[in-house]
């Protein structure tokens, strides 16, 4: 029995890398070179999605058809009313996006692609969390960004480390805050026969 294509992270997130190596899956980097804005009037699930999709798609023209290869691409936003809260642009920013979290709910929405290199086939799925979070002085979220552990990140937290602090409630897949939806993503790769 011949063993399955090579899946390639089309992600350079050490999130998503850690979330695939804790539930065994075998891959390799390759991180998508794709402009991540948001076009005028597009709703939070549709940028999630064409996101994902241009990262899978980057991929997958790089590395070419042949051998083929499965391409596994995401995309993360973190959605306030309709408002899309980004990555920090520095600490000032990091400390005005968080504020704007706390002592409020928001959605978390991740749009997963797997891409068939030879093919060109996708395979998709969205995952959306609810995320509550307490109240918190300036002070407080001022110390929090000055670890630098949110620097990188869509909310400038992050739920797996210190970040978890100001979060009172997740309602759905937590696997999704961090970056990658871990359950439905298996369940993708599964059934497309990439595992």
């Amino acid at each position: 029995m011949t063993s399955p294509p090579v899946l390639l992270l089309a992600s350079g997130s050490p999130r998503r890398r850690a979330l695939l190596d804790g539930a065994g899956i075998r891959f390799e980097i390759q991180r998508p070179d794709i402009v991540e804005e948001r076009a005028p009037g597009e709703a939070p699930e549709a940028l999630a999605r064409r996101l994902a999709d241009a990262k899978a798609a980057a991929v997958a023209q790089r590395v070419g058809p042949v051998p083929r290869r499965w391409v596994l691409a995401a995309d993360t936003i973190v959605v306030l009313a309709d408002q899309v809260l980004g990555k920090p642009q520095d600490p000032e920013h990091a400390v005005e996006l968080l504020g704007q979290l706390v002592g409020r709910t928001h959605r978390v929405l991740t749009a997963v692609t797997l891409l068939d290199s030879a093919a060109g086939t996708p395979h998709r799925t969205l995952v959306e969390s609810t995320v509550r979070m307490r109240g918190a002085t300036r002070a407080e979220i001022v110390r929090y960004i000055a670890t630098g552990e949110s620097l990188d990140k869509a909310g400038a937290y992050a739920l797996q480390g210190a970040g978890r602090r100001f979060v009172t409630t997740v309602e759905g897949s937590e696997s999704n805050v961090i970056g990658l939806p871990l359950e439905q993503t298996l369940a993708l790769l599964k059934a497309a026969g990439a595992t």
